[in-house]
């Protein structure tokens, strides 16, 4: 039997830069089966995030950000600046002269609103409003790298455990073909034990990678609480993203998070006192037994005063708010721009690899073939031919896990350009 007749599983490896390994049915995990007359959903990354988003704690971390900032909105919208306060107070000369006066005041005071104390007030709210949905944002494209890596982990895997279990077959076959050789007297014992060594070397190598491989489904099956995964070969390319970047979420949310400190300043400089409060209220005298009680109404206003020991801390947090986060504003571009750089440069990098990892297994197959017909004929011995299968099936795992990684690249700038699925 050719080389070739016995390789043809080990070339598919090989042959990963036309058909991807996680695009042939073998290499794919079996999905969970549909129930009957209905046809499964297919699955994509956007429904693996939307998954994955509902069990992450992040989730619930958005949530209630975005619920502090309604709350605080609704707050901002009320007449009054803080909760009113009832007041009760009663006065008698029980223990003193005890002529039967007495004093009853029932009253309740309302906080009010600084001169455009309020309108600051909304504005930080709609700031911290906006910052949560920007947060949130930021949040799902974090959880978008993590399943990008995971996925392109396991297509890897995927490609590793099927070129691992192709030269498991190969050197199966060519195991059988030198055993019935030795026993026909065309080669000795020592070939036969050499090539059942390389047998059980193989198929351990497979039985290796194929546990790898589960370990990285169960980690995406953690992660997502999904069996299937989505086609590859469906993600957009990277070079639809906007060149300028003005729309990533992590952009979005830097900027918001200086305009939330600026609003911040401006409703320290709005209230530079507490909130005076107005209070009216009755009170009921007895001037004592035998006389009529008589009744009045009573009106008040409390106005705290601003000092200085009071408003410069204030002012002086919220001034160190804005200036870090306008400083981590301008370093998060700077970030931002060397990340896509690097992303763009480790594509192009991995692009020229795979192109070499191709070329050299191509090359390293034909020289096996090469030298199976040399050891059919006589010309070569056993442990020639082993090693030429042996750097064969390296060059083709190579190639293998190279595809890969140029997929993981391109995941990676799309991560870098702010791309969610």
């Amino acid at each position: 039997m050719k080389l070739r007749s016995r390789l043809a599983a080990c070339a598919l490896a090989g042959s990963l830069a036309g058909v991807p390994a996680w695009a042939q049915p073998a290499a794919s995990p079996t999905p969970p089966a549909a129930a009957p007359g209905a046809a499964a959903a297919p699955v994509t990354l956007r429904t693996a995030l939307d998954a994955a988003w509902q069990r992450a704690v992040a989730a619930r971390e958005a949530e209630g950000q975005r619920r502090r900032a309604d709350a605080d909105r609704i707050a901002a919208s009320r007449l009054w600046a803080a909760a009113p306060t009832l007041a009760l107070s009663h006065r008698n000369d029980r223990l003193q002269s005890n002529a039967g006066r007495r004093e009853t005041e029932v009253g309740i005071a309302v906080p009010l609103w600084l001169s455009g104390q309020r309108a600051a007030r909304s504005g930080s709210a709609d700031a911290a409003i906006a910052q949560a949905q920007s947060a949130e944002q930021v949040a799902r494209l974090r959880l978008a790298g993590e399943l990008r890596e995971a996925l392109w982990l396991i297509a890897g895997l995927q490609a590793e455990a099927r070129q691992a279990e192709a030269q498991a077959t190969a050197l199966r076959q060519l195991a059988y073909d030198v055993d019935r050789r030795v026993r026909a007297g065309d080669l000795a014992r020592a070939d036969g034990l050499a090539a059942q060594a390389e047998l059980l070397a193989a198929s351990a190598a497979s039985a290796d990678a194929r546990q790898r491989l589960q370990s990285a489904q169960a980690r995406w099956t953690l992660l997502t609480g999904l069996t299937a995964l989505p086609a590859l070969a469906d993600t957009p390319a990277p070079d639809a993203a906007p060149v300028d970047g003005a729309a990533h979420p992590e952009r979005v949310l830097a900027s918001q998070s200086t305009e939330l400190a600026r609003k911040r300043l401006e409703l320290v400089r709005h209230s530079r006192r507490d909130a005076p409060e107005l209070s009216v209220g009755v009170r009921q005298d007895m001037p004592g037994r035998g006389e009529a009680s008589q009744g009045s109404l009573v009106v008040g206003l409390r106005l705290p005063f601003g000092t200085d020991d009071r408003n410069r801390p204030l002012e002086a947090a919220a001034l160190a708010e804005l200036d870090i986060a306008q400083v981590n504003e301008q370093r998060l571009h700077e970030r931002l721009e060397s990340d896509v750089a690097t992303a763009r440069e480790a594509l192009r990098s991995a692009q020229l690899q795979l192109e070499a990892a191709n070329g050299r297994a191509q090359l390293l197959r034909e020289r096996a073939a090469l030298i199976d017909k040399s050891f059919r004929a006589g010309e070569t011995p056993l442990p020639d031919l082993l090693r030429a299968l042996a750097a064969a099936a390296d060059a083709d795992s190579a190639a293998a896990r190279q595809t890969a990684a140029l997929g993981l690249a391109r995941a990676r700038l799309q991560q870098a350009l702010g791309l969610l699925p």
